[in-house]
């Protein structure tokens, strides 16, 4: 019998479940964007929310992708393994290693401001401008959006962006004009990696080609070697949580 587009199984349910949180997430940062440009106001004498809208905007964005993860739970596949998650909390470690190194190198060689050139391509600047959660004074406020910024960066962006990249884009690539679900998880092409790695590095602002380049790799790499949907997303959550306390640390917020 062919299986009901409401079976968390069908093609057509893995696809929704797959694609449908990755673009209402991008559509999020569109709205963020053009919330910018139409009411942004950096200017100390603006309200909070004027100046630094994605104190509004992420927590909002974080909720509703959260509820349509949980909504299609029962459509992915994650094989969850201490012996892999352990894994890729290494590949994590050494992928966001590469991605901070630019801007590590920009501290150590005593660089003042954004050196542009080659060294601006390859991401070696200052990176102070970006989510700052000083914007608020009162501890509370601090500490929750703070909070939700790490739940963001450590839940929804690495569930959400695995499961579309690894655990959709791959199959795709391997066989748009066909039933690409029967594609297994992790199969190599190079064809697979170009578009993936690509694709995922072009994701990202100019300024993170050349980590977002080296990281892509090494998690093409982890889900070629695992075929475990889990380990990458576990990557990527420790990759974003060291990458977050590197910024709370040094001040550094433009990396996220």
């Amino acid at each position: 019998m062919p299986q009901s587009a409401t079976d968390p199984l069908s093609p057509p349910r893995l696809t929704m479940a797959h694609v449908v949180p990755f673009g209402v997430f991008m559509a999020f940062l569109l709205i963020f964007e053009l919330f910018g440009m139409i009411a942004g106001w950096d200017h100390p004498n603006a309200p909070w929310w004027r100046r630094a809208p994605e104190h509004v905007i992420y927590p909002l964005q974080s909720i509703v992708c959260l509820a349509l993860l949980w909504h299609y739970r029962r459509s992915f596949t994650f094989h969850w393994s201490w012996k892999w998650s352990l894994i890729g909390m290494g590949f994590g470690a050494v992928g966001i290693g590469f991605w901070l190194l630019p801007t590590t190198l920009h501290a150590w060689l005593g660089f003042e401001g954004d050196p542009g050139g080659i060294l601006g391509v390859l991401g070696i600047a200052e990176r102070r401008d970006g989510f700052d959660p000083g914007v608020f004074d009162h501890p509370a406020a601090w500490w929750s959006t703070l909070v939700m910024r790490f739940v963001r960066a450590v839940i929804v962006v690495a569930f959400i962006e695995e499961i579309f990249w690894r655990g959709f884009l791959m199959r795709f690539v391997h066989d748009w004009e066909g039933d690409y679900w029967k594609q297994p998880f992790g199969k190599h092409s190079w064809k697979a990696y170009f578009i993936v790695t690509g694709l995922f590095m072009f994701a990202h602002a100019p300024i993170d080609y050349a980590g977002a380049l080296v990281y892509g790799s090494l998690t093409y790499l982890l889900c070629v070697w695992s075929r475990n949907l889990g380990a990458c997303v576990v990557m990527h959550a420790v990759a974003n949580l060291l990458m977050g306390l590197y910024a709370m640390q040094t001040g550094k917020y433009g990396l996220w």
